[in-house]
């Protein structure tokens, strides 16, 4: 059996956080990684004080702060700023910021391309180090895929799919349930990401996102074909009304290869917010070439390991432990300009058929 790196590397030196923002993520990814880390929250603040009161308790944080100003006017010169709330509140919190702060924003970039644009020419104007919270790019599980097929194993890649397949409790997101873009913007934006970080920009994207009959979400199921040429198949499948109990519910991500290929199961998402156990798969072409599947242990999941990952990396990047900044907003740009290109897509529809009278 091979054995795969896929933990995310530790900073050399763990600097300051300071939490904008004190939701139901926050208590179940942010604080949970950056404990489990050994990262310093040093404070945070919301606009209902009492939400990060009650965090700070459970998680011994030393400092809560009345506003954003407040929280910059105490903090560290070395701090870094963790922004976990709605996007239509970035900008005025990235300005309230120090020029030249490393700073990770809570996905989506921004609602529509336009706010996405303007968050990015922000965070250039101030010289942040900016990176957005497109943390699935760095589960374990994905972590460990990577490394399989930068390192050949399962020779050129030719199809990536991603299908979810459950039931979504949107009820627990209040604030993002009602949203006019709900589907692709605030679910399928990961997988959007997560497949332009192994394969890079498409050259275009057809999509489909739909509501339920039922229910008064704006989209809950979602198709995504991207172009990536004539070889290359890459896929998303996304629906969340399959409420018809465990047995057919399917959460995964798929890579396939000339040598081989890899399957995650992505645990967090069936069941949630429970969980159910991830597993992460690969089988690689013998010298008599032959395929046997290989189940191979995964210490961690999406939450809250990839939330250490999307973390560890910034402030690496912020201390020059490393050259590239994962998720960097010049980077997450293109993710919205894929996503706005899908809406659109969605919009106009499919080729009309010419049928024979």
């Amino acid at each position: 059996m091979i054995t795969i790196p896929y933990k995310a590397v530790l900073p050399k030196t763990m600097l300051p956080i300071v939490i904008i923002g004190a939701g139901g993520i926050v208590k179940d990814a942010h604080l949970p990684a950056y404990k489990k880390a050994g990262f310093h929250v040093y404070g945070i603040v919301n606009r209902t004080k009492a939400k990060a009161e009650a965090l700070a308790e459970d998680f011994a944080i030393p400092h809560v702060f009345d506003t954003v100003a407040q929280a910059v006017a105490h903090a560290p010169a070395d701090t870094v700023y963790d922004i976990t709330i709605m996007p239509n509140q970035f900008l005025e919190t990235l300005e309230a910021l120090p020029d030249g702060a490393a700073v990770l924003i809570q996905k989506p970039m921004g609602d529509y391309y336009a706010d996405s644009e303007a968050i990015l020419a922000v965070c250039k104007r101030k010289k942040l180090v900016a990176a957005i919270n497109c943390q699935l790019r760095q589960a374990p599980f994905v972590n460990a895929a990577r490394w399989l097929i930068e390192q050949g194993h399962i020779g050129e890649l030719y199809d990536m799919e991603v299908r979810v397949t459950l039931h979504t409790p949107w009820e627990l997101f209040p604030h993002v349930m009602v949203h006019p873009r709900l589907e692709i913007l605030y679910h399928s934006v990961h997988y959007i990401d997560l497949i332009r970080s192994f394969l890079g920009n498409p050259k275009s994207v057809y999509a489909k996102t739909l509501k339920h009959p039922a229910k008064e979400l704006s989209s809950s199921r979602t198709t995504l074909l991207f172009d990536y040429g004539d070889t290359m198949h890459a896929v998303v499948n996304t629906n969340h009304d399959h409420d018809f109990g465990p047995d057919h519910q399917e959460s995964f991500i798929k890579w396939e290869g000339t040598k081989g290929a890899i399957k995650a199961k992505m645990g967090l998402l069936m069941d949630y917010p429970h969980g159910v156990p991830d597993q992460f798969s690969y089988c690689i072409k013998s010298p008599e070439g032959e395929y046997k599947w290989i189940d191979y242990p995964i210490e961690g999941s999406w939450f809250p390991d990839a939330f250490i990952g999307s973390m560890g990396s910034l402030m690496r990047f912020k201390l020059g432990e490393i050259d590239v900044l994962p998720a960097a907003v010049e980077d997450v740009i293109h993710t919205m300009a894929v996503v706005e290109a899908a809406y659109k897509s969605s919009a106009a529809g499919g080729e009309k058929i010419d049928d024979i009278a």
